[in-house]
């Protein structure tokens, strides 16, 4: 007879945190399908996307849901959204080329880092207490800071989205021409880009680190051989 205390593969799939992402997979292609036609609705159902990565990693730790499953689901659902939001800005405005190179940095970044952690063994790709980076080691050490780096990436992309009213804008002038629109959103602007610069280094530091780890481990293969 089954113990009904352990889990099934249909149970982990039910767990609450990753019904909720589920809901925002439906959510995102939703926006995505009235990104143009409805760029409010997108703005406001991405977002609630995008907060909804941290609610689930909430209720995975307070029922006790934590799955490798829904740690994944989690990081694909982030990068594809994210990266489907830089194709569209890359169309929208000039040089293209920033956004494209945005999106290339984040996925690296994050493939880097994840299989670097796969070959050293630890549990998690959060794990770099042994890094020699303060700034990478506050990043992933602090919840709050990194909730306010990812949130201030995306919120930025939504505001670019949301100014663009042409699809041959100038990044540059659509954010310097918001100062003349409104101070607060300049001022919010500011705030956000300070945040998606910090992110920027962090995906830096964290290919260059992760990219150490994969040599280093090639080095000791090699001299175990």
């Amino acid at each position: 007879m089954a113990d009904k205390s352990k889990p099934t593969m249909s149970t982990i799939y039910l767990y609450v945190p990753n019904i909720i992402g589920y809901i925002r997979v439906l959510m995102n292609c939703v926006a995505f399908a009235i990104c143009f036609s409805h760029k409010g609705l997108f703005s406001v159902l991405y977002f609630i996307s995008f907060v909804c990565d941290g609610i689930d990693g909430w209720f995975a730790r307070k029922l006790n849901q934590v799955s490798t499953f829904g740690a994944v689901l989690d990081m694909v659902t982030d990068r594809i959204s994210t990266a489907c939001l830089l194709v569209i800005l890359s169309q929208i405005y000039r040089p293209s080329l920033v956004f494209l190179s945005l999106l290339a940095l984040d996925i690296a970044s994050h493939w880097f880092q994840m299989y670097s952690t796969f070959l050293t063994g630890k549990a998690s790709h959060k794990d770099v207490k042994d890094s020699s980076s303060w700034l990478f080691r506050l990043y992933y050490g602090n919840r709050m800071f990194m909730a306010f780096c990812c949130v201030s990436c995306e919120v930025l992309y939504i505001i670019l989205f949301y100014l663009a009213k042409s699809r041959t804008e100038d990044v540059f002038d659509v954010l310097l021409s918001s100062r003349k629109q409104s101070l607060a959103l300049f001022l919010l602007e500011v705030l956000v880009l300070f945040g998606w610069a910090v992110k920027q280094t962090i995906n830096i530091i964290q290919l260059k680190t992760a990219a150490d780890a994969c040599v280093l481990h090639d080095i000791n293969r090699k001299q175990k051989a």
